[in-house]
């Protein structure tokens, strides 16, 4: 009633594959390289600065090659592109923790308390703006 299956089937694990595996460090290292060079574009189009340079280096040390750097304009108010900056070193911040990287997981903090700042700058101009020292 049935024929047999003549092909292997696609649920079978792949364990003889002949294609290299990346470890786990070398998965992580490409996301945390991804999310820095992300908020690297962002901090980049909020305009030039020794925080983007510190980022660029992170993401050379990941790479092995320093990132390219362009301000690619979106015409996004900064409020948004403070959120967005805020939001990516959040998740940079997760994956230096979680492969214990230290100078990434500072540099990811330091970065979203400054968008942090800059953010409360621009819900309340009247706010002292000593704190906002590498907010770009």
């Amino acid at each position: 009633m049935y024929e047999p299956i003549r092909s292997p089937s696609v649920h079978t694990p792949a364990d003889d594959a002949d294609f290299p595996h990346r470890s786990r460090e070398e998965e992580l290292d490409i996301q945390l390289a991804g999310h820095l060079a992300a908020l690297l574009a962002v901090t980049d189009e909020l305009g030039p600065g020794p925080a983007g340079d510190r980022i660029a280096e992170q993401v050379a040390r990941l790479r092995g090659a320093p990132p390219a750097r362009h301000a690619g304009l979106t015409a996004a108010a900064p409020a948004d592109l403070h959120r967005r900056a805020h939001a990516l070193a959040g998740r940079a911040l997760l994956v230096a923790a979680s492969r214990a990287d230290t100078t990434a997981a500072i540099l990811a903090a330091e970065r979203m308390d400054a968008h942090t700042a800059a953010l409360a700058a621009l819900a309340d101009p009247t706010a002292p703006s000593g704190h906002l020292v590498g907010a770009h």
